[in-house]
């Protein structure tokens, strides 16, 4: 009970940090081409992963953990921060909750495909009602959108969904900021390579906000986040876990009441508590 409730934090303060991605993300392609954000995040994450490694003198994964590293990587590393915010530039970042409230349903499919996790049927009742809780708030709240952003979302969400997975899988061998940080060292190369070729003509046309925006997804989106989330699966199951994502939208708008002055409607009041509780259901019967 106690590592439950240990996961459960810890999973919770990463779905928090998690919950700055879209909009940081939306400011940022605002100056910068979605090529080079994507690269340039990982970059920084990945020196920064290099950094921690060296510094705590960890061990070198074992030869058979680096195709699951390279699926982490692929999802979370290399597709979801490249195919978001490709999407971004065409679909606002209200509209892209609708897909975010997906994400815990296609962890959870994952987490039964990947990681040999069954849970009882009444799980993916509850899981069913929260994301359709979110995406019906987010159909209500409106927002522009476009076919091929809302195609690159769906993108996003299954390899996010993969790599939340594998990533819950290899931490309970490696730990979860040491699974971050193996699979940021191995894109490195191609990320590398890529924000070289897309490297801005000129730094000066860049705003603050963009370069703000690069820095929370370098440091906390790509880094630290991933720190809390994956050692949260690690602790309470990759399915049961995985149901706070059901919480990013509305922890996004709470965000934007108290940074940004925005209303806080007694609307989001209400779904944000159906999906508690579809939440606490979800983790009840998990396992």
């Amino acid at each position: 009970m106690h590592t439950s409730f240990r996961g459960v934090g810890s999973g919770l303060l990463g779905v928090i940090i998690f919950s700055g991605s879209l909009p940081a993300t939306r400011v940022a392609v605002g100056d910068l081409a979605p090529l080079f954000l994507t690269s340039a995040r990982a970059v920084i994450a990945a020196l920064i992963g290099a950094a921690l490694l060296l510094a705590m003198r960890e061990k070198r994964p074992e030869r058979a953990d680096l195709v699951p590293l390279a699926v982490v990587a692929l999802g979370v590393v290399v597709g979801f921060p490249l195919l978001t915010a490709l999407a971004l530039q065409t679909i606002t970042s209200a509209h892209s909750i609708l897909f975010i409230g997906l994400l815990p349903l296609a962890t959870a499919g994952f987490a039964v495909l990947r990681g040999a996790e069954r849970p009882r049927p009444l799980f993916w009742l509850f899981s069913g009602l929260g994301s359709a809780c979110v995406v019906g708030f987010a159909l209500a709240k409106g927002g522009e959108g476009a076919l091929a952003g809302d195609l690159l979302m769906c993108a996003a969400i299954l390899l996010c969904g993969l790599g939340y997975a594998e990533g819950a899988k290899l931490s309970r061998r490696l730990g979860g900021w040491q699974v971050i940080c193996w699979a940021l060292l191995i894109a490195l190369p191609v990320m590398a390579l890529m924000a070289a070729l897309t490297l801005p003509a000129s730094f000066a046309t860049i705003s603050a906000p963009a370069w703000a925006g690069l820095a929370y997804v370098s440091v906390f989106s790509m880094m630290v986040g991933f720190i809390f989330w994956y050692r949260g699966l690690a602790l309470g199951g990759t399915a049961a876990i995985g149901q706070l994502q059901l919480l990013q939208p509305f922890f996004g708008l709470l965000l934007a009441a108290l940074v940004l002055g925005e209303a806080v409607s007694p609307a989001m009041l209400a779904v944000t508590l159906c999906v508690v509780a579809c939440v606490a259901g979800a983790r009840r019967f998990a396992r």
